[in-house]
């Protein structure tokens, strides 16, 4: 049998349940947020090839036409031989299929890419060269006498197959 402190307890929780049953409902029944839509340029996002065995460029569209990356190579001179230098992109740009993009200095060398992202040879979206960058790449080197020279030349950076690291480097 109830007494009377279990009377006046009682209608107060069930209240209280109920209020927070209606707000939590409330809460729920609000406009969802927005869930982020990839983008088609997002599906370039990912790691290709560059010019040695163990070097690669990583390509993140993060927004249409906005893209942040880097180039990750091999050091070449006396000073930094075989150590990795991160050349971080300063602008990168995609137009459609139209990829643009610039690096930092490091160590005296900087690279500049114009081309285009282009279906490779990989059958499956997942798969190595599924995409390939194809286009003009330009090393800018300075010495440490500040004397500047550029090369260009034709590229196809492929894809990596997607949840891969890059190759290891053959010695």
């Amino acid at each position: 049998m109830l007494t009377w402190s279990h009377r006046f307890y009682v209608p107060q929780l069930l209240f209280l349940t109920l209020m927070l049953a209606s707000a939590s409902a409330t809460q729920n029944a609000g406009p969802k947020p927005s869930q982020t839509t990839p983008t088609p340029e997002s599906q370039y996002s990912g790691m290709y090839s560059f010019l040695r065995d163990g070097e690669f460029v990583q390509i993140t569209v993060d927004a249409p036409g906005h893209v942040i990356g880097f180039v990750s190579r091999y050091g070449d001179s006396d000073s930094d031989r075989d150590v990795f230098l991160d050349h971080f992109f300063k602008s990168a740009k995609l137009d459609g299929d139209k990829l643009t993009f610039a690096t930092e200095t490091v160590h005296g060398k900087s690279f500049e890419f114009h081309g285009t992202i282009e279906r490779g040879e990989g059958k499956n979206h997942g798969d190595e060269a599924f995409y390939v960058l194809k286009g003009i790449l330009t090393e800018d080197t300075t010495d440490d006498a500040k004397k500047a020279s550029s090369q260009s030349h034709e590229v196809a950076l492929k894809s990596f197959p997607q949840g891969m690291a890059p190759p290891p480097a053959g010695k």
